[in-house]
């Protein structure tokens, strides 16, 4: 959703079937984690992707859920 721009929290919303706070929350924690990005103006709040972070999030990810000849799954001494 933020890989196109910024957004506002109001237009966020328009996406979700949660209140204004539950989102709030979670853009928080996105926030404080470094996925995203806040600009405060006045009483409106834009979210935009922090996509350093977001690159280095979806790389370590896509190595954590590669199967190399070192992963478990290759494990020939599974019993189960």
């Amino acid at each position: 959703m933020l890989s196109c721009g910024g957004m506002c929290a109001c237009d966020i919303l328009n996406y979700f079937n949660f209140t204004q706070p539950t989102l709030s929350h979670h853009m928080k924690v996105l926030e404080d984690n470094g996925l995203v990005i806040v600009d405060k103006k006045a009483n409106w709040h834009y979210y935009s992707l922090n996509r350093a972070a977001a690159d280095f999030l979806i790389s370590n990810l896509t190595e954590a859920l590669s199967v190399t000849k070192d992963c478990i799954c290759n494990d020939k001494n599974k019993k189960c």
